[in-house]
């Protein structure tokens, strides 16, 4: 079988991506630009693609992935709903750190927030995972697929995503800074932001 295209949307923004807030698997809602992005994420999906023919639609399990889908879909002008859940897309977690402020984090622990910087791809919060952890369940998902699919999940998803992907060292990958306004069209080891 020839390698498929993912076509994956990092989910809209929620006040909690403004504020710098570790999310991970806390069941953030959209704002207002959260959903804009969303929206605009499938109008550009709609004019790349020609159709929904043969795609596979897939989210995360968490409300602010689902919604941002549910946008897409919309825009794409196709049902909102029709689309199905893979529990291996839920962002990785932030353990112990999730709610907390990056700010918070660098002034409670500033040992730690510099090791987490230079360590991003194994750093692991007390009870959460790290970007290598989460690479086991993303890559074996990917690893199933049977057609080209239009992603909605999350920034560490992505990120492993990536890696898995493009064969990029794990610290470039661990460090990207994955957009919310943008489409990542990942095809043939090569990637593109629409």
């Amino acid at each position: 079988m020839p390698p498929v295209t993912v076509y994956f949307v990092r989910h809209g923004q929620t006040d909690w991506n403004a504020e710098l807030r570790f999310q991970g698997r806390q069941d953030v809602p959209l704002n207002a630009l959260g959903r804009s992005q969303a929206d605009d994420n499938g109008r550009k999906l709609a004019g790349l693609l020609e159709g929904a023919d043969g795609l596979d639609f897939i989210s995360s399990p968490l409300s602010r992935a689902k919604e941002t889908m549910e946008r897409v879909r919309a825009a794409m002008g196709l049902a909102r709903a029709d689309y199905r859940i893979d529990e291996r897309l839920i962002e990785a977690s932030y353990g112990v750190l999730e709610g907390v402020t990056l700010a918070e984090f660098k002034a409670a622990n500033r040992e730690l927030h510099r090791y987490r910087k230079a360590n991003r791809w194994t750093f692991c919060p007390q009870g959460g995972e790290s970007h290598e952890m989460t690479l086991t369940r993303v890559a074996q998902w990917h690893d199933e697929l049977q057609r080209d699919a239009v992603v909605a999940a999350h920034g560490v998803v992505g990120r492993v995503l990536r890696y898995h992907l493009l064969a990029l060292d794990p610290e470039e990958a661990g460090g990207f800074v994955f957009p919310q306004d943008k489409v990542l069209v990942i095809r043939r080891g090569e990637e593109e932001f629409v």
